[in-house]
């Protein structure tokens, strides 16, 4: 190709699963190449500054184990052994095997699987048009979200906040339940530029002294699952200490006697006990919380992920609400921003074509896949899978049900990637897919208000094509007619955002973004809250979530606490499995992505296991041995590294390395549950009962 006469700087928006969504300058060296990626500093949220891991993106897209071409597999799954096939092969293949499969069995026994690998609409949920045109089975989204937002939305009745810019102008930030250095970079940038421009105190509540804890003002490590009980003994002391607002929680909340008195014996004491944290620590932290009207929330996904995350996120969110922080400018609380966009994707997704069949949940798909009949609903086997966007042989739970499912010789798997994953090795055909700079799409920033647009600004290596031109292939081989079919991926933006009421693309490009961010009154509730009395609620509303979000009970309403609280639902320890471990993110990857470049793996290049000194020296580990994590779903073997930033019997594994990364092959998610969480479900990822033991052999 001609270079460029000039290296030129085009703007974009980082496609991966992160609520900062950040604003991104890249340089194009040539029309295939790019060089540097910045962080965009005309952004007021991404302020210039993003991960370590996309300013490299370079080693990504240009890695020389991208996929380029479409691959058959020849003998056993998972050996290894491909033949480059033609386009038109793989798809007609695809095609003719989907149709086969919907006659012998129907059309529920094929299952389209995607989720986040592009955050990017168009490219991430067009695989609802195929699933709705052919009746196949929905997916019930889970692995995520499940456990998190039903509990801010049976509070606030929204799933919304003010600004997280406005942590610039607040007093004191709460970062809770997530370690935003490694996972959130930018929450760090405008708490940090409160504390120099306002003298704000951050505070950072998490189960591990992680990057965030260090950079803390007042670190509270608790034992994983107890932030519940942090809550509520915070709660206390409000009232105790007159520090709550309660002309406010007349105004604004369902506050009643019956909730004060609830709370009653929730005291620092008794939260002392179950948390691992001081009376003095609670009491602390309840003061500055009291006595600081500028107190902004940053409410994280890691603390949710627990049996009883959802309960935990609703008793977080109410402190705010019994101080009355939401009043003021820098105050309230936030987790995301999904319930302010009122985007049409109806185009996208094809919601015309019909409703799809069966919903079954992504986080259980070891049970779908391996015949568990509560699973599959009561239908028959999955018989096909068209997967996008996602790694379930490396990330979904209950690692030995997934992998005994996709070796199934009577599934057949299509995997749509762009390097050869554990998934994609595991699959009958693989295509080779294009990276955000090589399309065109739109971002929604869950943790923040401006919609971006994404344009293509590289051509494509080899045969590459992307998931919107897959999807459309498909759909006319299989003999579906729709709008959509007719279009460019540039094109479906451009229709998507007028459906939506925000202009013309070309407008839009010219700024790069649409700001949605709502009217400060309305962020703050000063109207009141989203529920029909306005009134947050202090007692949960699990139906009306239920009602609103479409969830699905997986328990009786009645099990769910009444009020704000700790709920100890989750994984026993016991004799058998004494340590309490949490699989949390790593710095160096994005659950299983750059876990293939070069920077992260020098960076992290074994899969380890944080464990307490004292606990070490009782089970005869050193620094740097084998040891073995077990439980009734499996073995895993990492490298042990002494840490005191943990409590006694909590074990922190960070990032999701392949599975062959560990000796035995078996990834850390092996030994995660997938039994799903309540109210809704949901995957507990950081609830996990193990035993640990040394390995019959010292690393070397």
């Amino acid at each position: 190709m001609n270079a460029i006469a000039s290296p030129r700087t085009a703007r974009s928006v980082c496609p991966h699963d992160c609520p900062s969504t950040c604003a991104i300058d890249v340089d194009l060296v040539d029309r295939r190449t790019i060089g540097r990626v910045r962080g965009a500093k005309d952004d007021p949220y991404t302020a210039g500054v993003i991960c370590e891991k996309v300013a490299r993106y370079a080693e990504r897209i240009h890695h020389p184990n991208r996929l380029l071409y479409p691959l058959r597999r020849i003998g056993k799954k998972g050996d290894g052994g491909w033949q480059r096939i033609s386009w038109d092969a793989a798809l007609d293949e695809i095609a003719s095997r989907l149709l086969a499969i919907e006659v012998e069995h129907g059309p529920e026994a094929v299952w389209p699987y995607f989720y986040a690998g592009t955050m990017g609409h168009v490219h991430r949920d067009g695989i609802e048009r195929l699933r709705r045109a052919r009746g196949y089975s929905n997916q019930y989204d889970t692995i995520c979200t499940g456990t998190a937002w039903p509990g801010y939305f049976a509070g606030a009745g929204v799933l919304a906040g003010p600004n997280p810019e406005e942590m610039a102008e607040s007093d004191c930030v709460v970062i809770w339940g997530t370690n935003a250095v490694a996972t959130q970079v930018n929450v760090m940038t405008h708490a940090v530029r409160a504390r120099k421009e306002r003298g704000a105190k951050i505070v950072a509540v998490d189960i591990y002294r992680n990057g965030t804890m260090e950079q803390a003002d007042m670190a509270l490590l608790l034992r994983p699952g107890t932030d519940g009980a942090l809550a509520v003994a915070t709660m206390h002391v409000l009232l105790r200490d007159g520090l709550a607002d309660r002309d406010y929680m007349a105004r604004y909340t369902d506050f009643s006697p019956q909730f004060e008195a609830h709370l009653q014996s929730r005291t620092p004491e008794w939260a002392a006990s179950i948390t691992g944290l001081s009376v003095a620590e609670i009491e602390a932290f309840a003061r500055l919380i009291g006595t600081t009207p500028r107190t902004f929330f940053r409410l994280g996904y890691g603390f949710t992920r627990q049996r009883n995350g959802a309960t935990a996120m609703h008793a977080a969110l109410s402190i705010p609400a019994m101080t009355g922080a939401w009043q003021h400018r820098g105050g309230g609380a936030f987790h995301t921003n999904s319930g302010i966009w009122s985007l049409d994707k109806s185009l996208i997704e094809g919601s015309d074509l019909g409703p799809g069949g069966r919903e079954l949940d992504m986080s259980e798909i070891g049970k779908v896949l391996t015949g568990d009949p509560v699973a599959l609903k009561g239908g028959g086997p999955v018989r096909a899978l068209f997967i996008q966007n996602t790694n379930p042989v490396n990330v979904a739970p209950e690692q030995d049900l997934v992998r005994t499912g996709f070796a199934r010789d009577d599934l057949f798997t299509v995997v749509h990637e762009q390097f050869m994953t554990e998934t994609a090795r595991m699959a009958d055909i693989v295509l080779p897919a294009t990276m955000f700079l090589e399309h065109n799409d739109y971002y929604r920033r869950g943790g923040h208000t401006r919609l971006l647009f994404g344009p293509a600004l590289v051509e494509t290596p080899g045969e590459c094509r992307s998931n919107f031109e897959v999807v459309n292939a498909l759909l006319r081989r299989l003999g579906t007619e729709h709008p959509s079919l007719h279009l460019t991926d540039r094109q479906m933006v451009a229709e998507t955002l007028a459906r939506s009421g925000l202009g013309k693309l070309e407008e839009i490009e010219a700024t790069g973004f649409v700001d949605r961010d709502p009217p400060e009154h309305k962020a703050h509730f000063r109207d009141g809250f989203a529920w029909p009395d306005g009134r947050y609620r202090f007692a949960p509303n699990w139906r009306g979530t239920a009602e609103q979000k479409g969830y699905q009970w997986v328990c009786d309403p009645s099990e769910m606490p009444r009020f704000a609280d700790h709920w100890d639902v989750t994984e026993r320890v016991d004799d058998a499995t004494p340590f309490r471990l949490a699989t949390s993110p790593s710095r160096s990857f994005l659950n299983s992505s750059f876990a293939e470049t070069p920077g992260s793996r020098r960076r992290q290049p074994a899969p380890t296991v944080m464990v307490h000194p004292t606990d070490a020296i009782e089970l005869g580990v050193s620094e740097g041995d084998r040891v073995v994590l077990g439980n009734r779903r499996g073995r895993v073997e990492l490298v042990a590294t002494l840490f005191d930033g943990v409590q006694r019997g909590v074990l922190i594994a960070e990032g999701i390395h392949p599975n062959a990364a560990h000796r035995g092959g078996a990834g850390i998610n092996t030994l995660v549950g997938s039994d799903p969480v309540r109210p809704f479900g949901g995957a507990a990822f950081h609830d996990t009962a193990v035993w640990l033991a040394k390995a019959d052999q010292p690393a070397k």
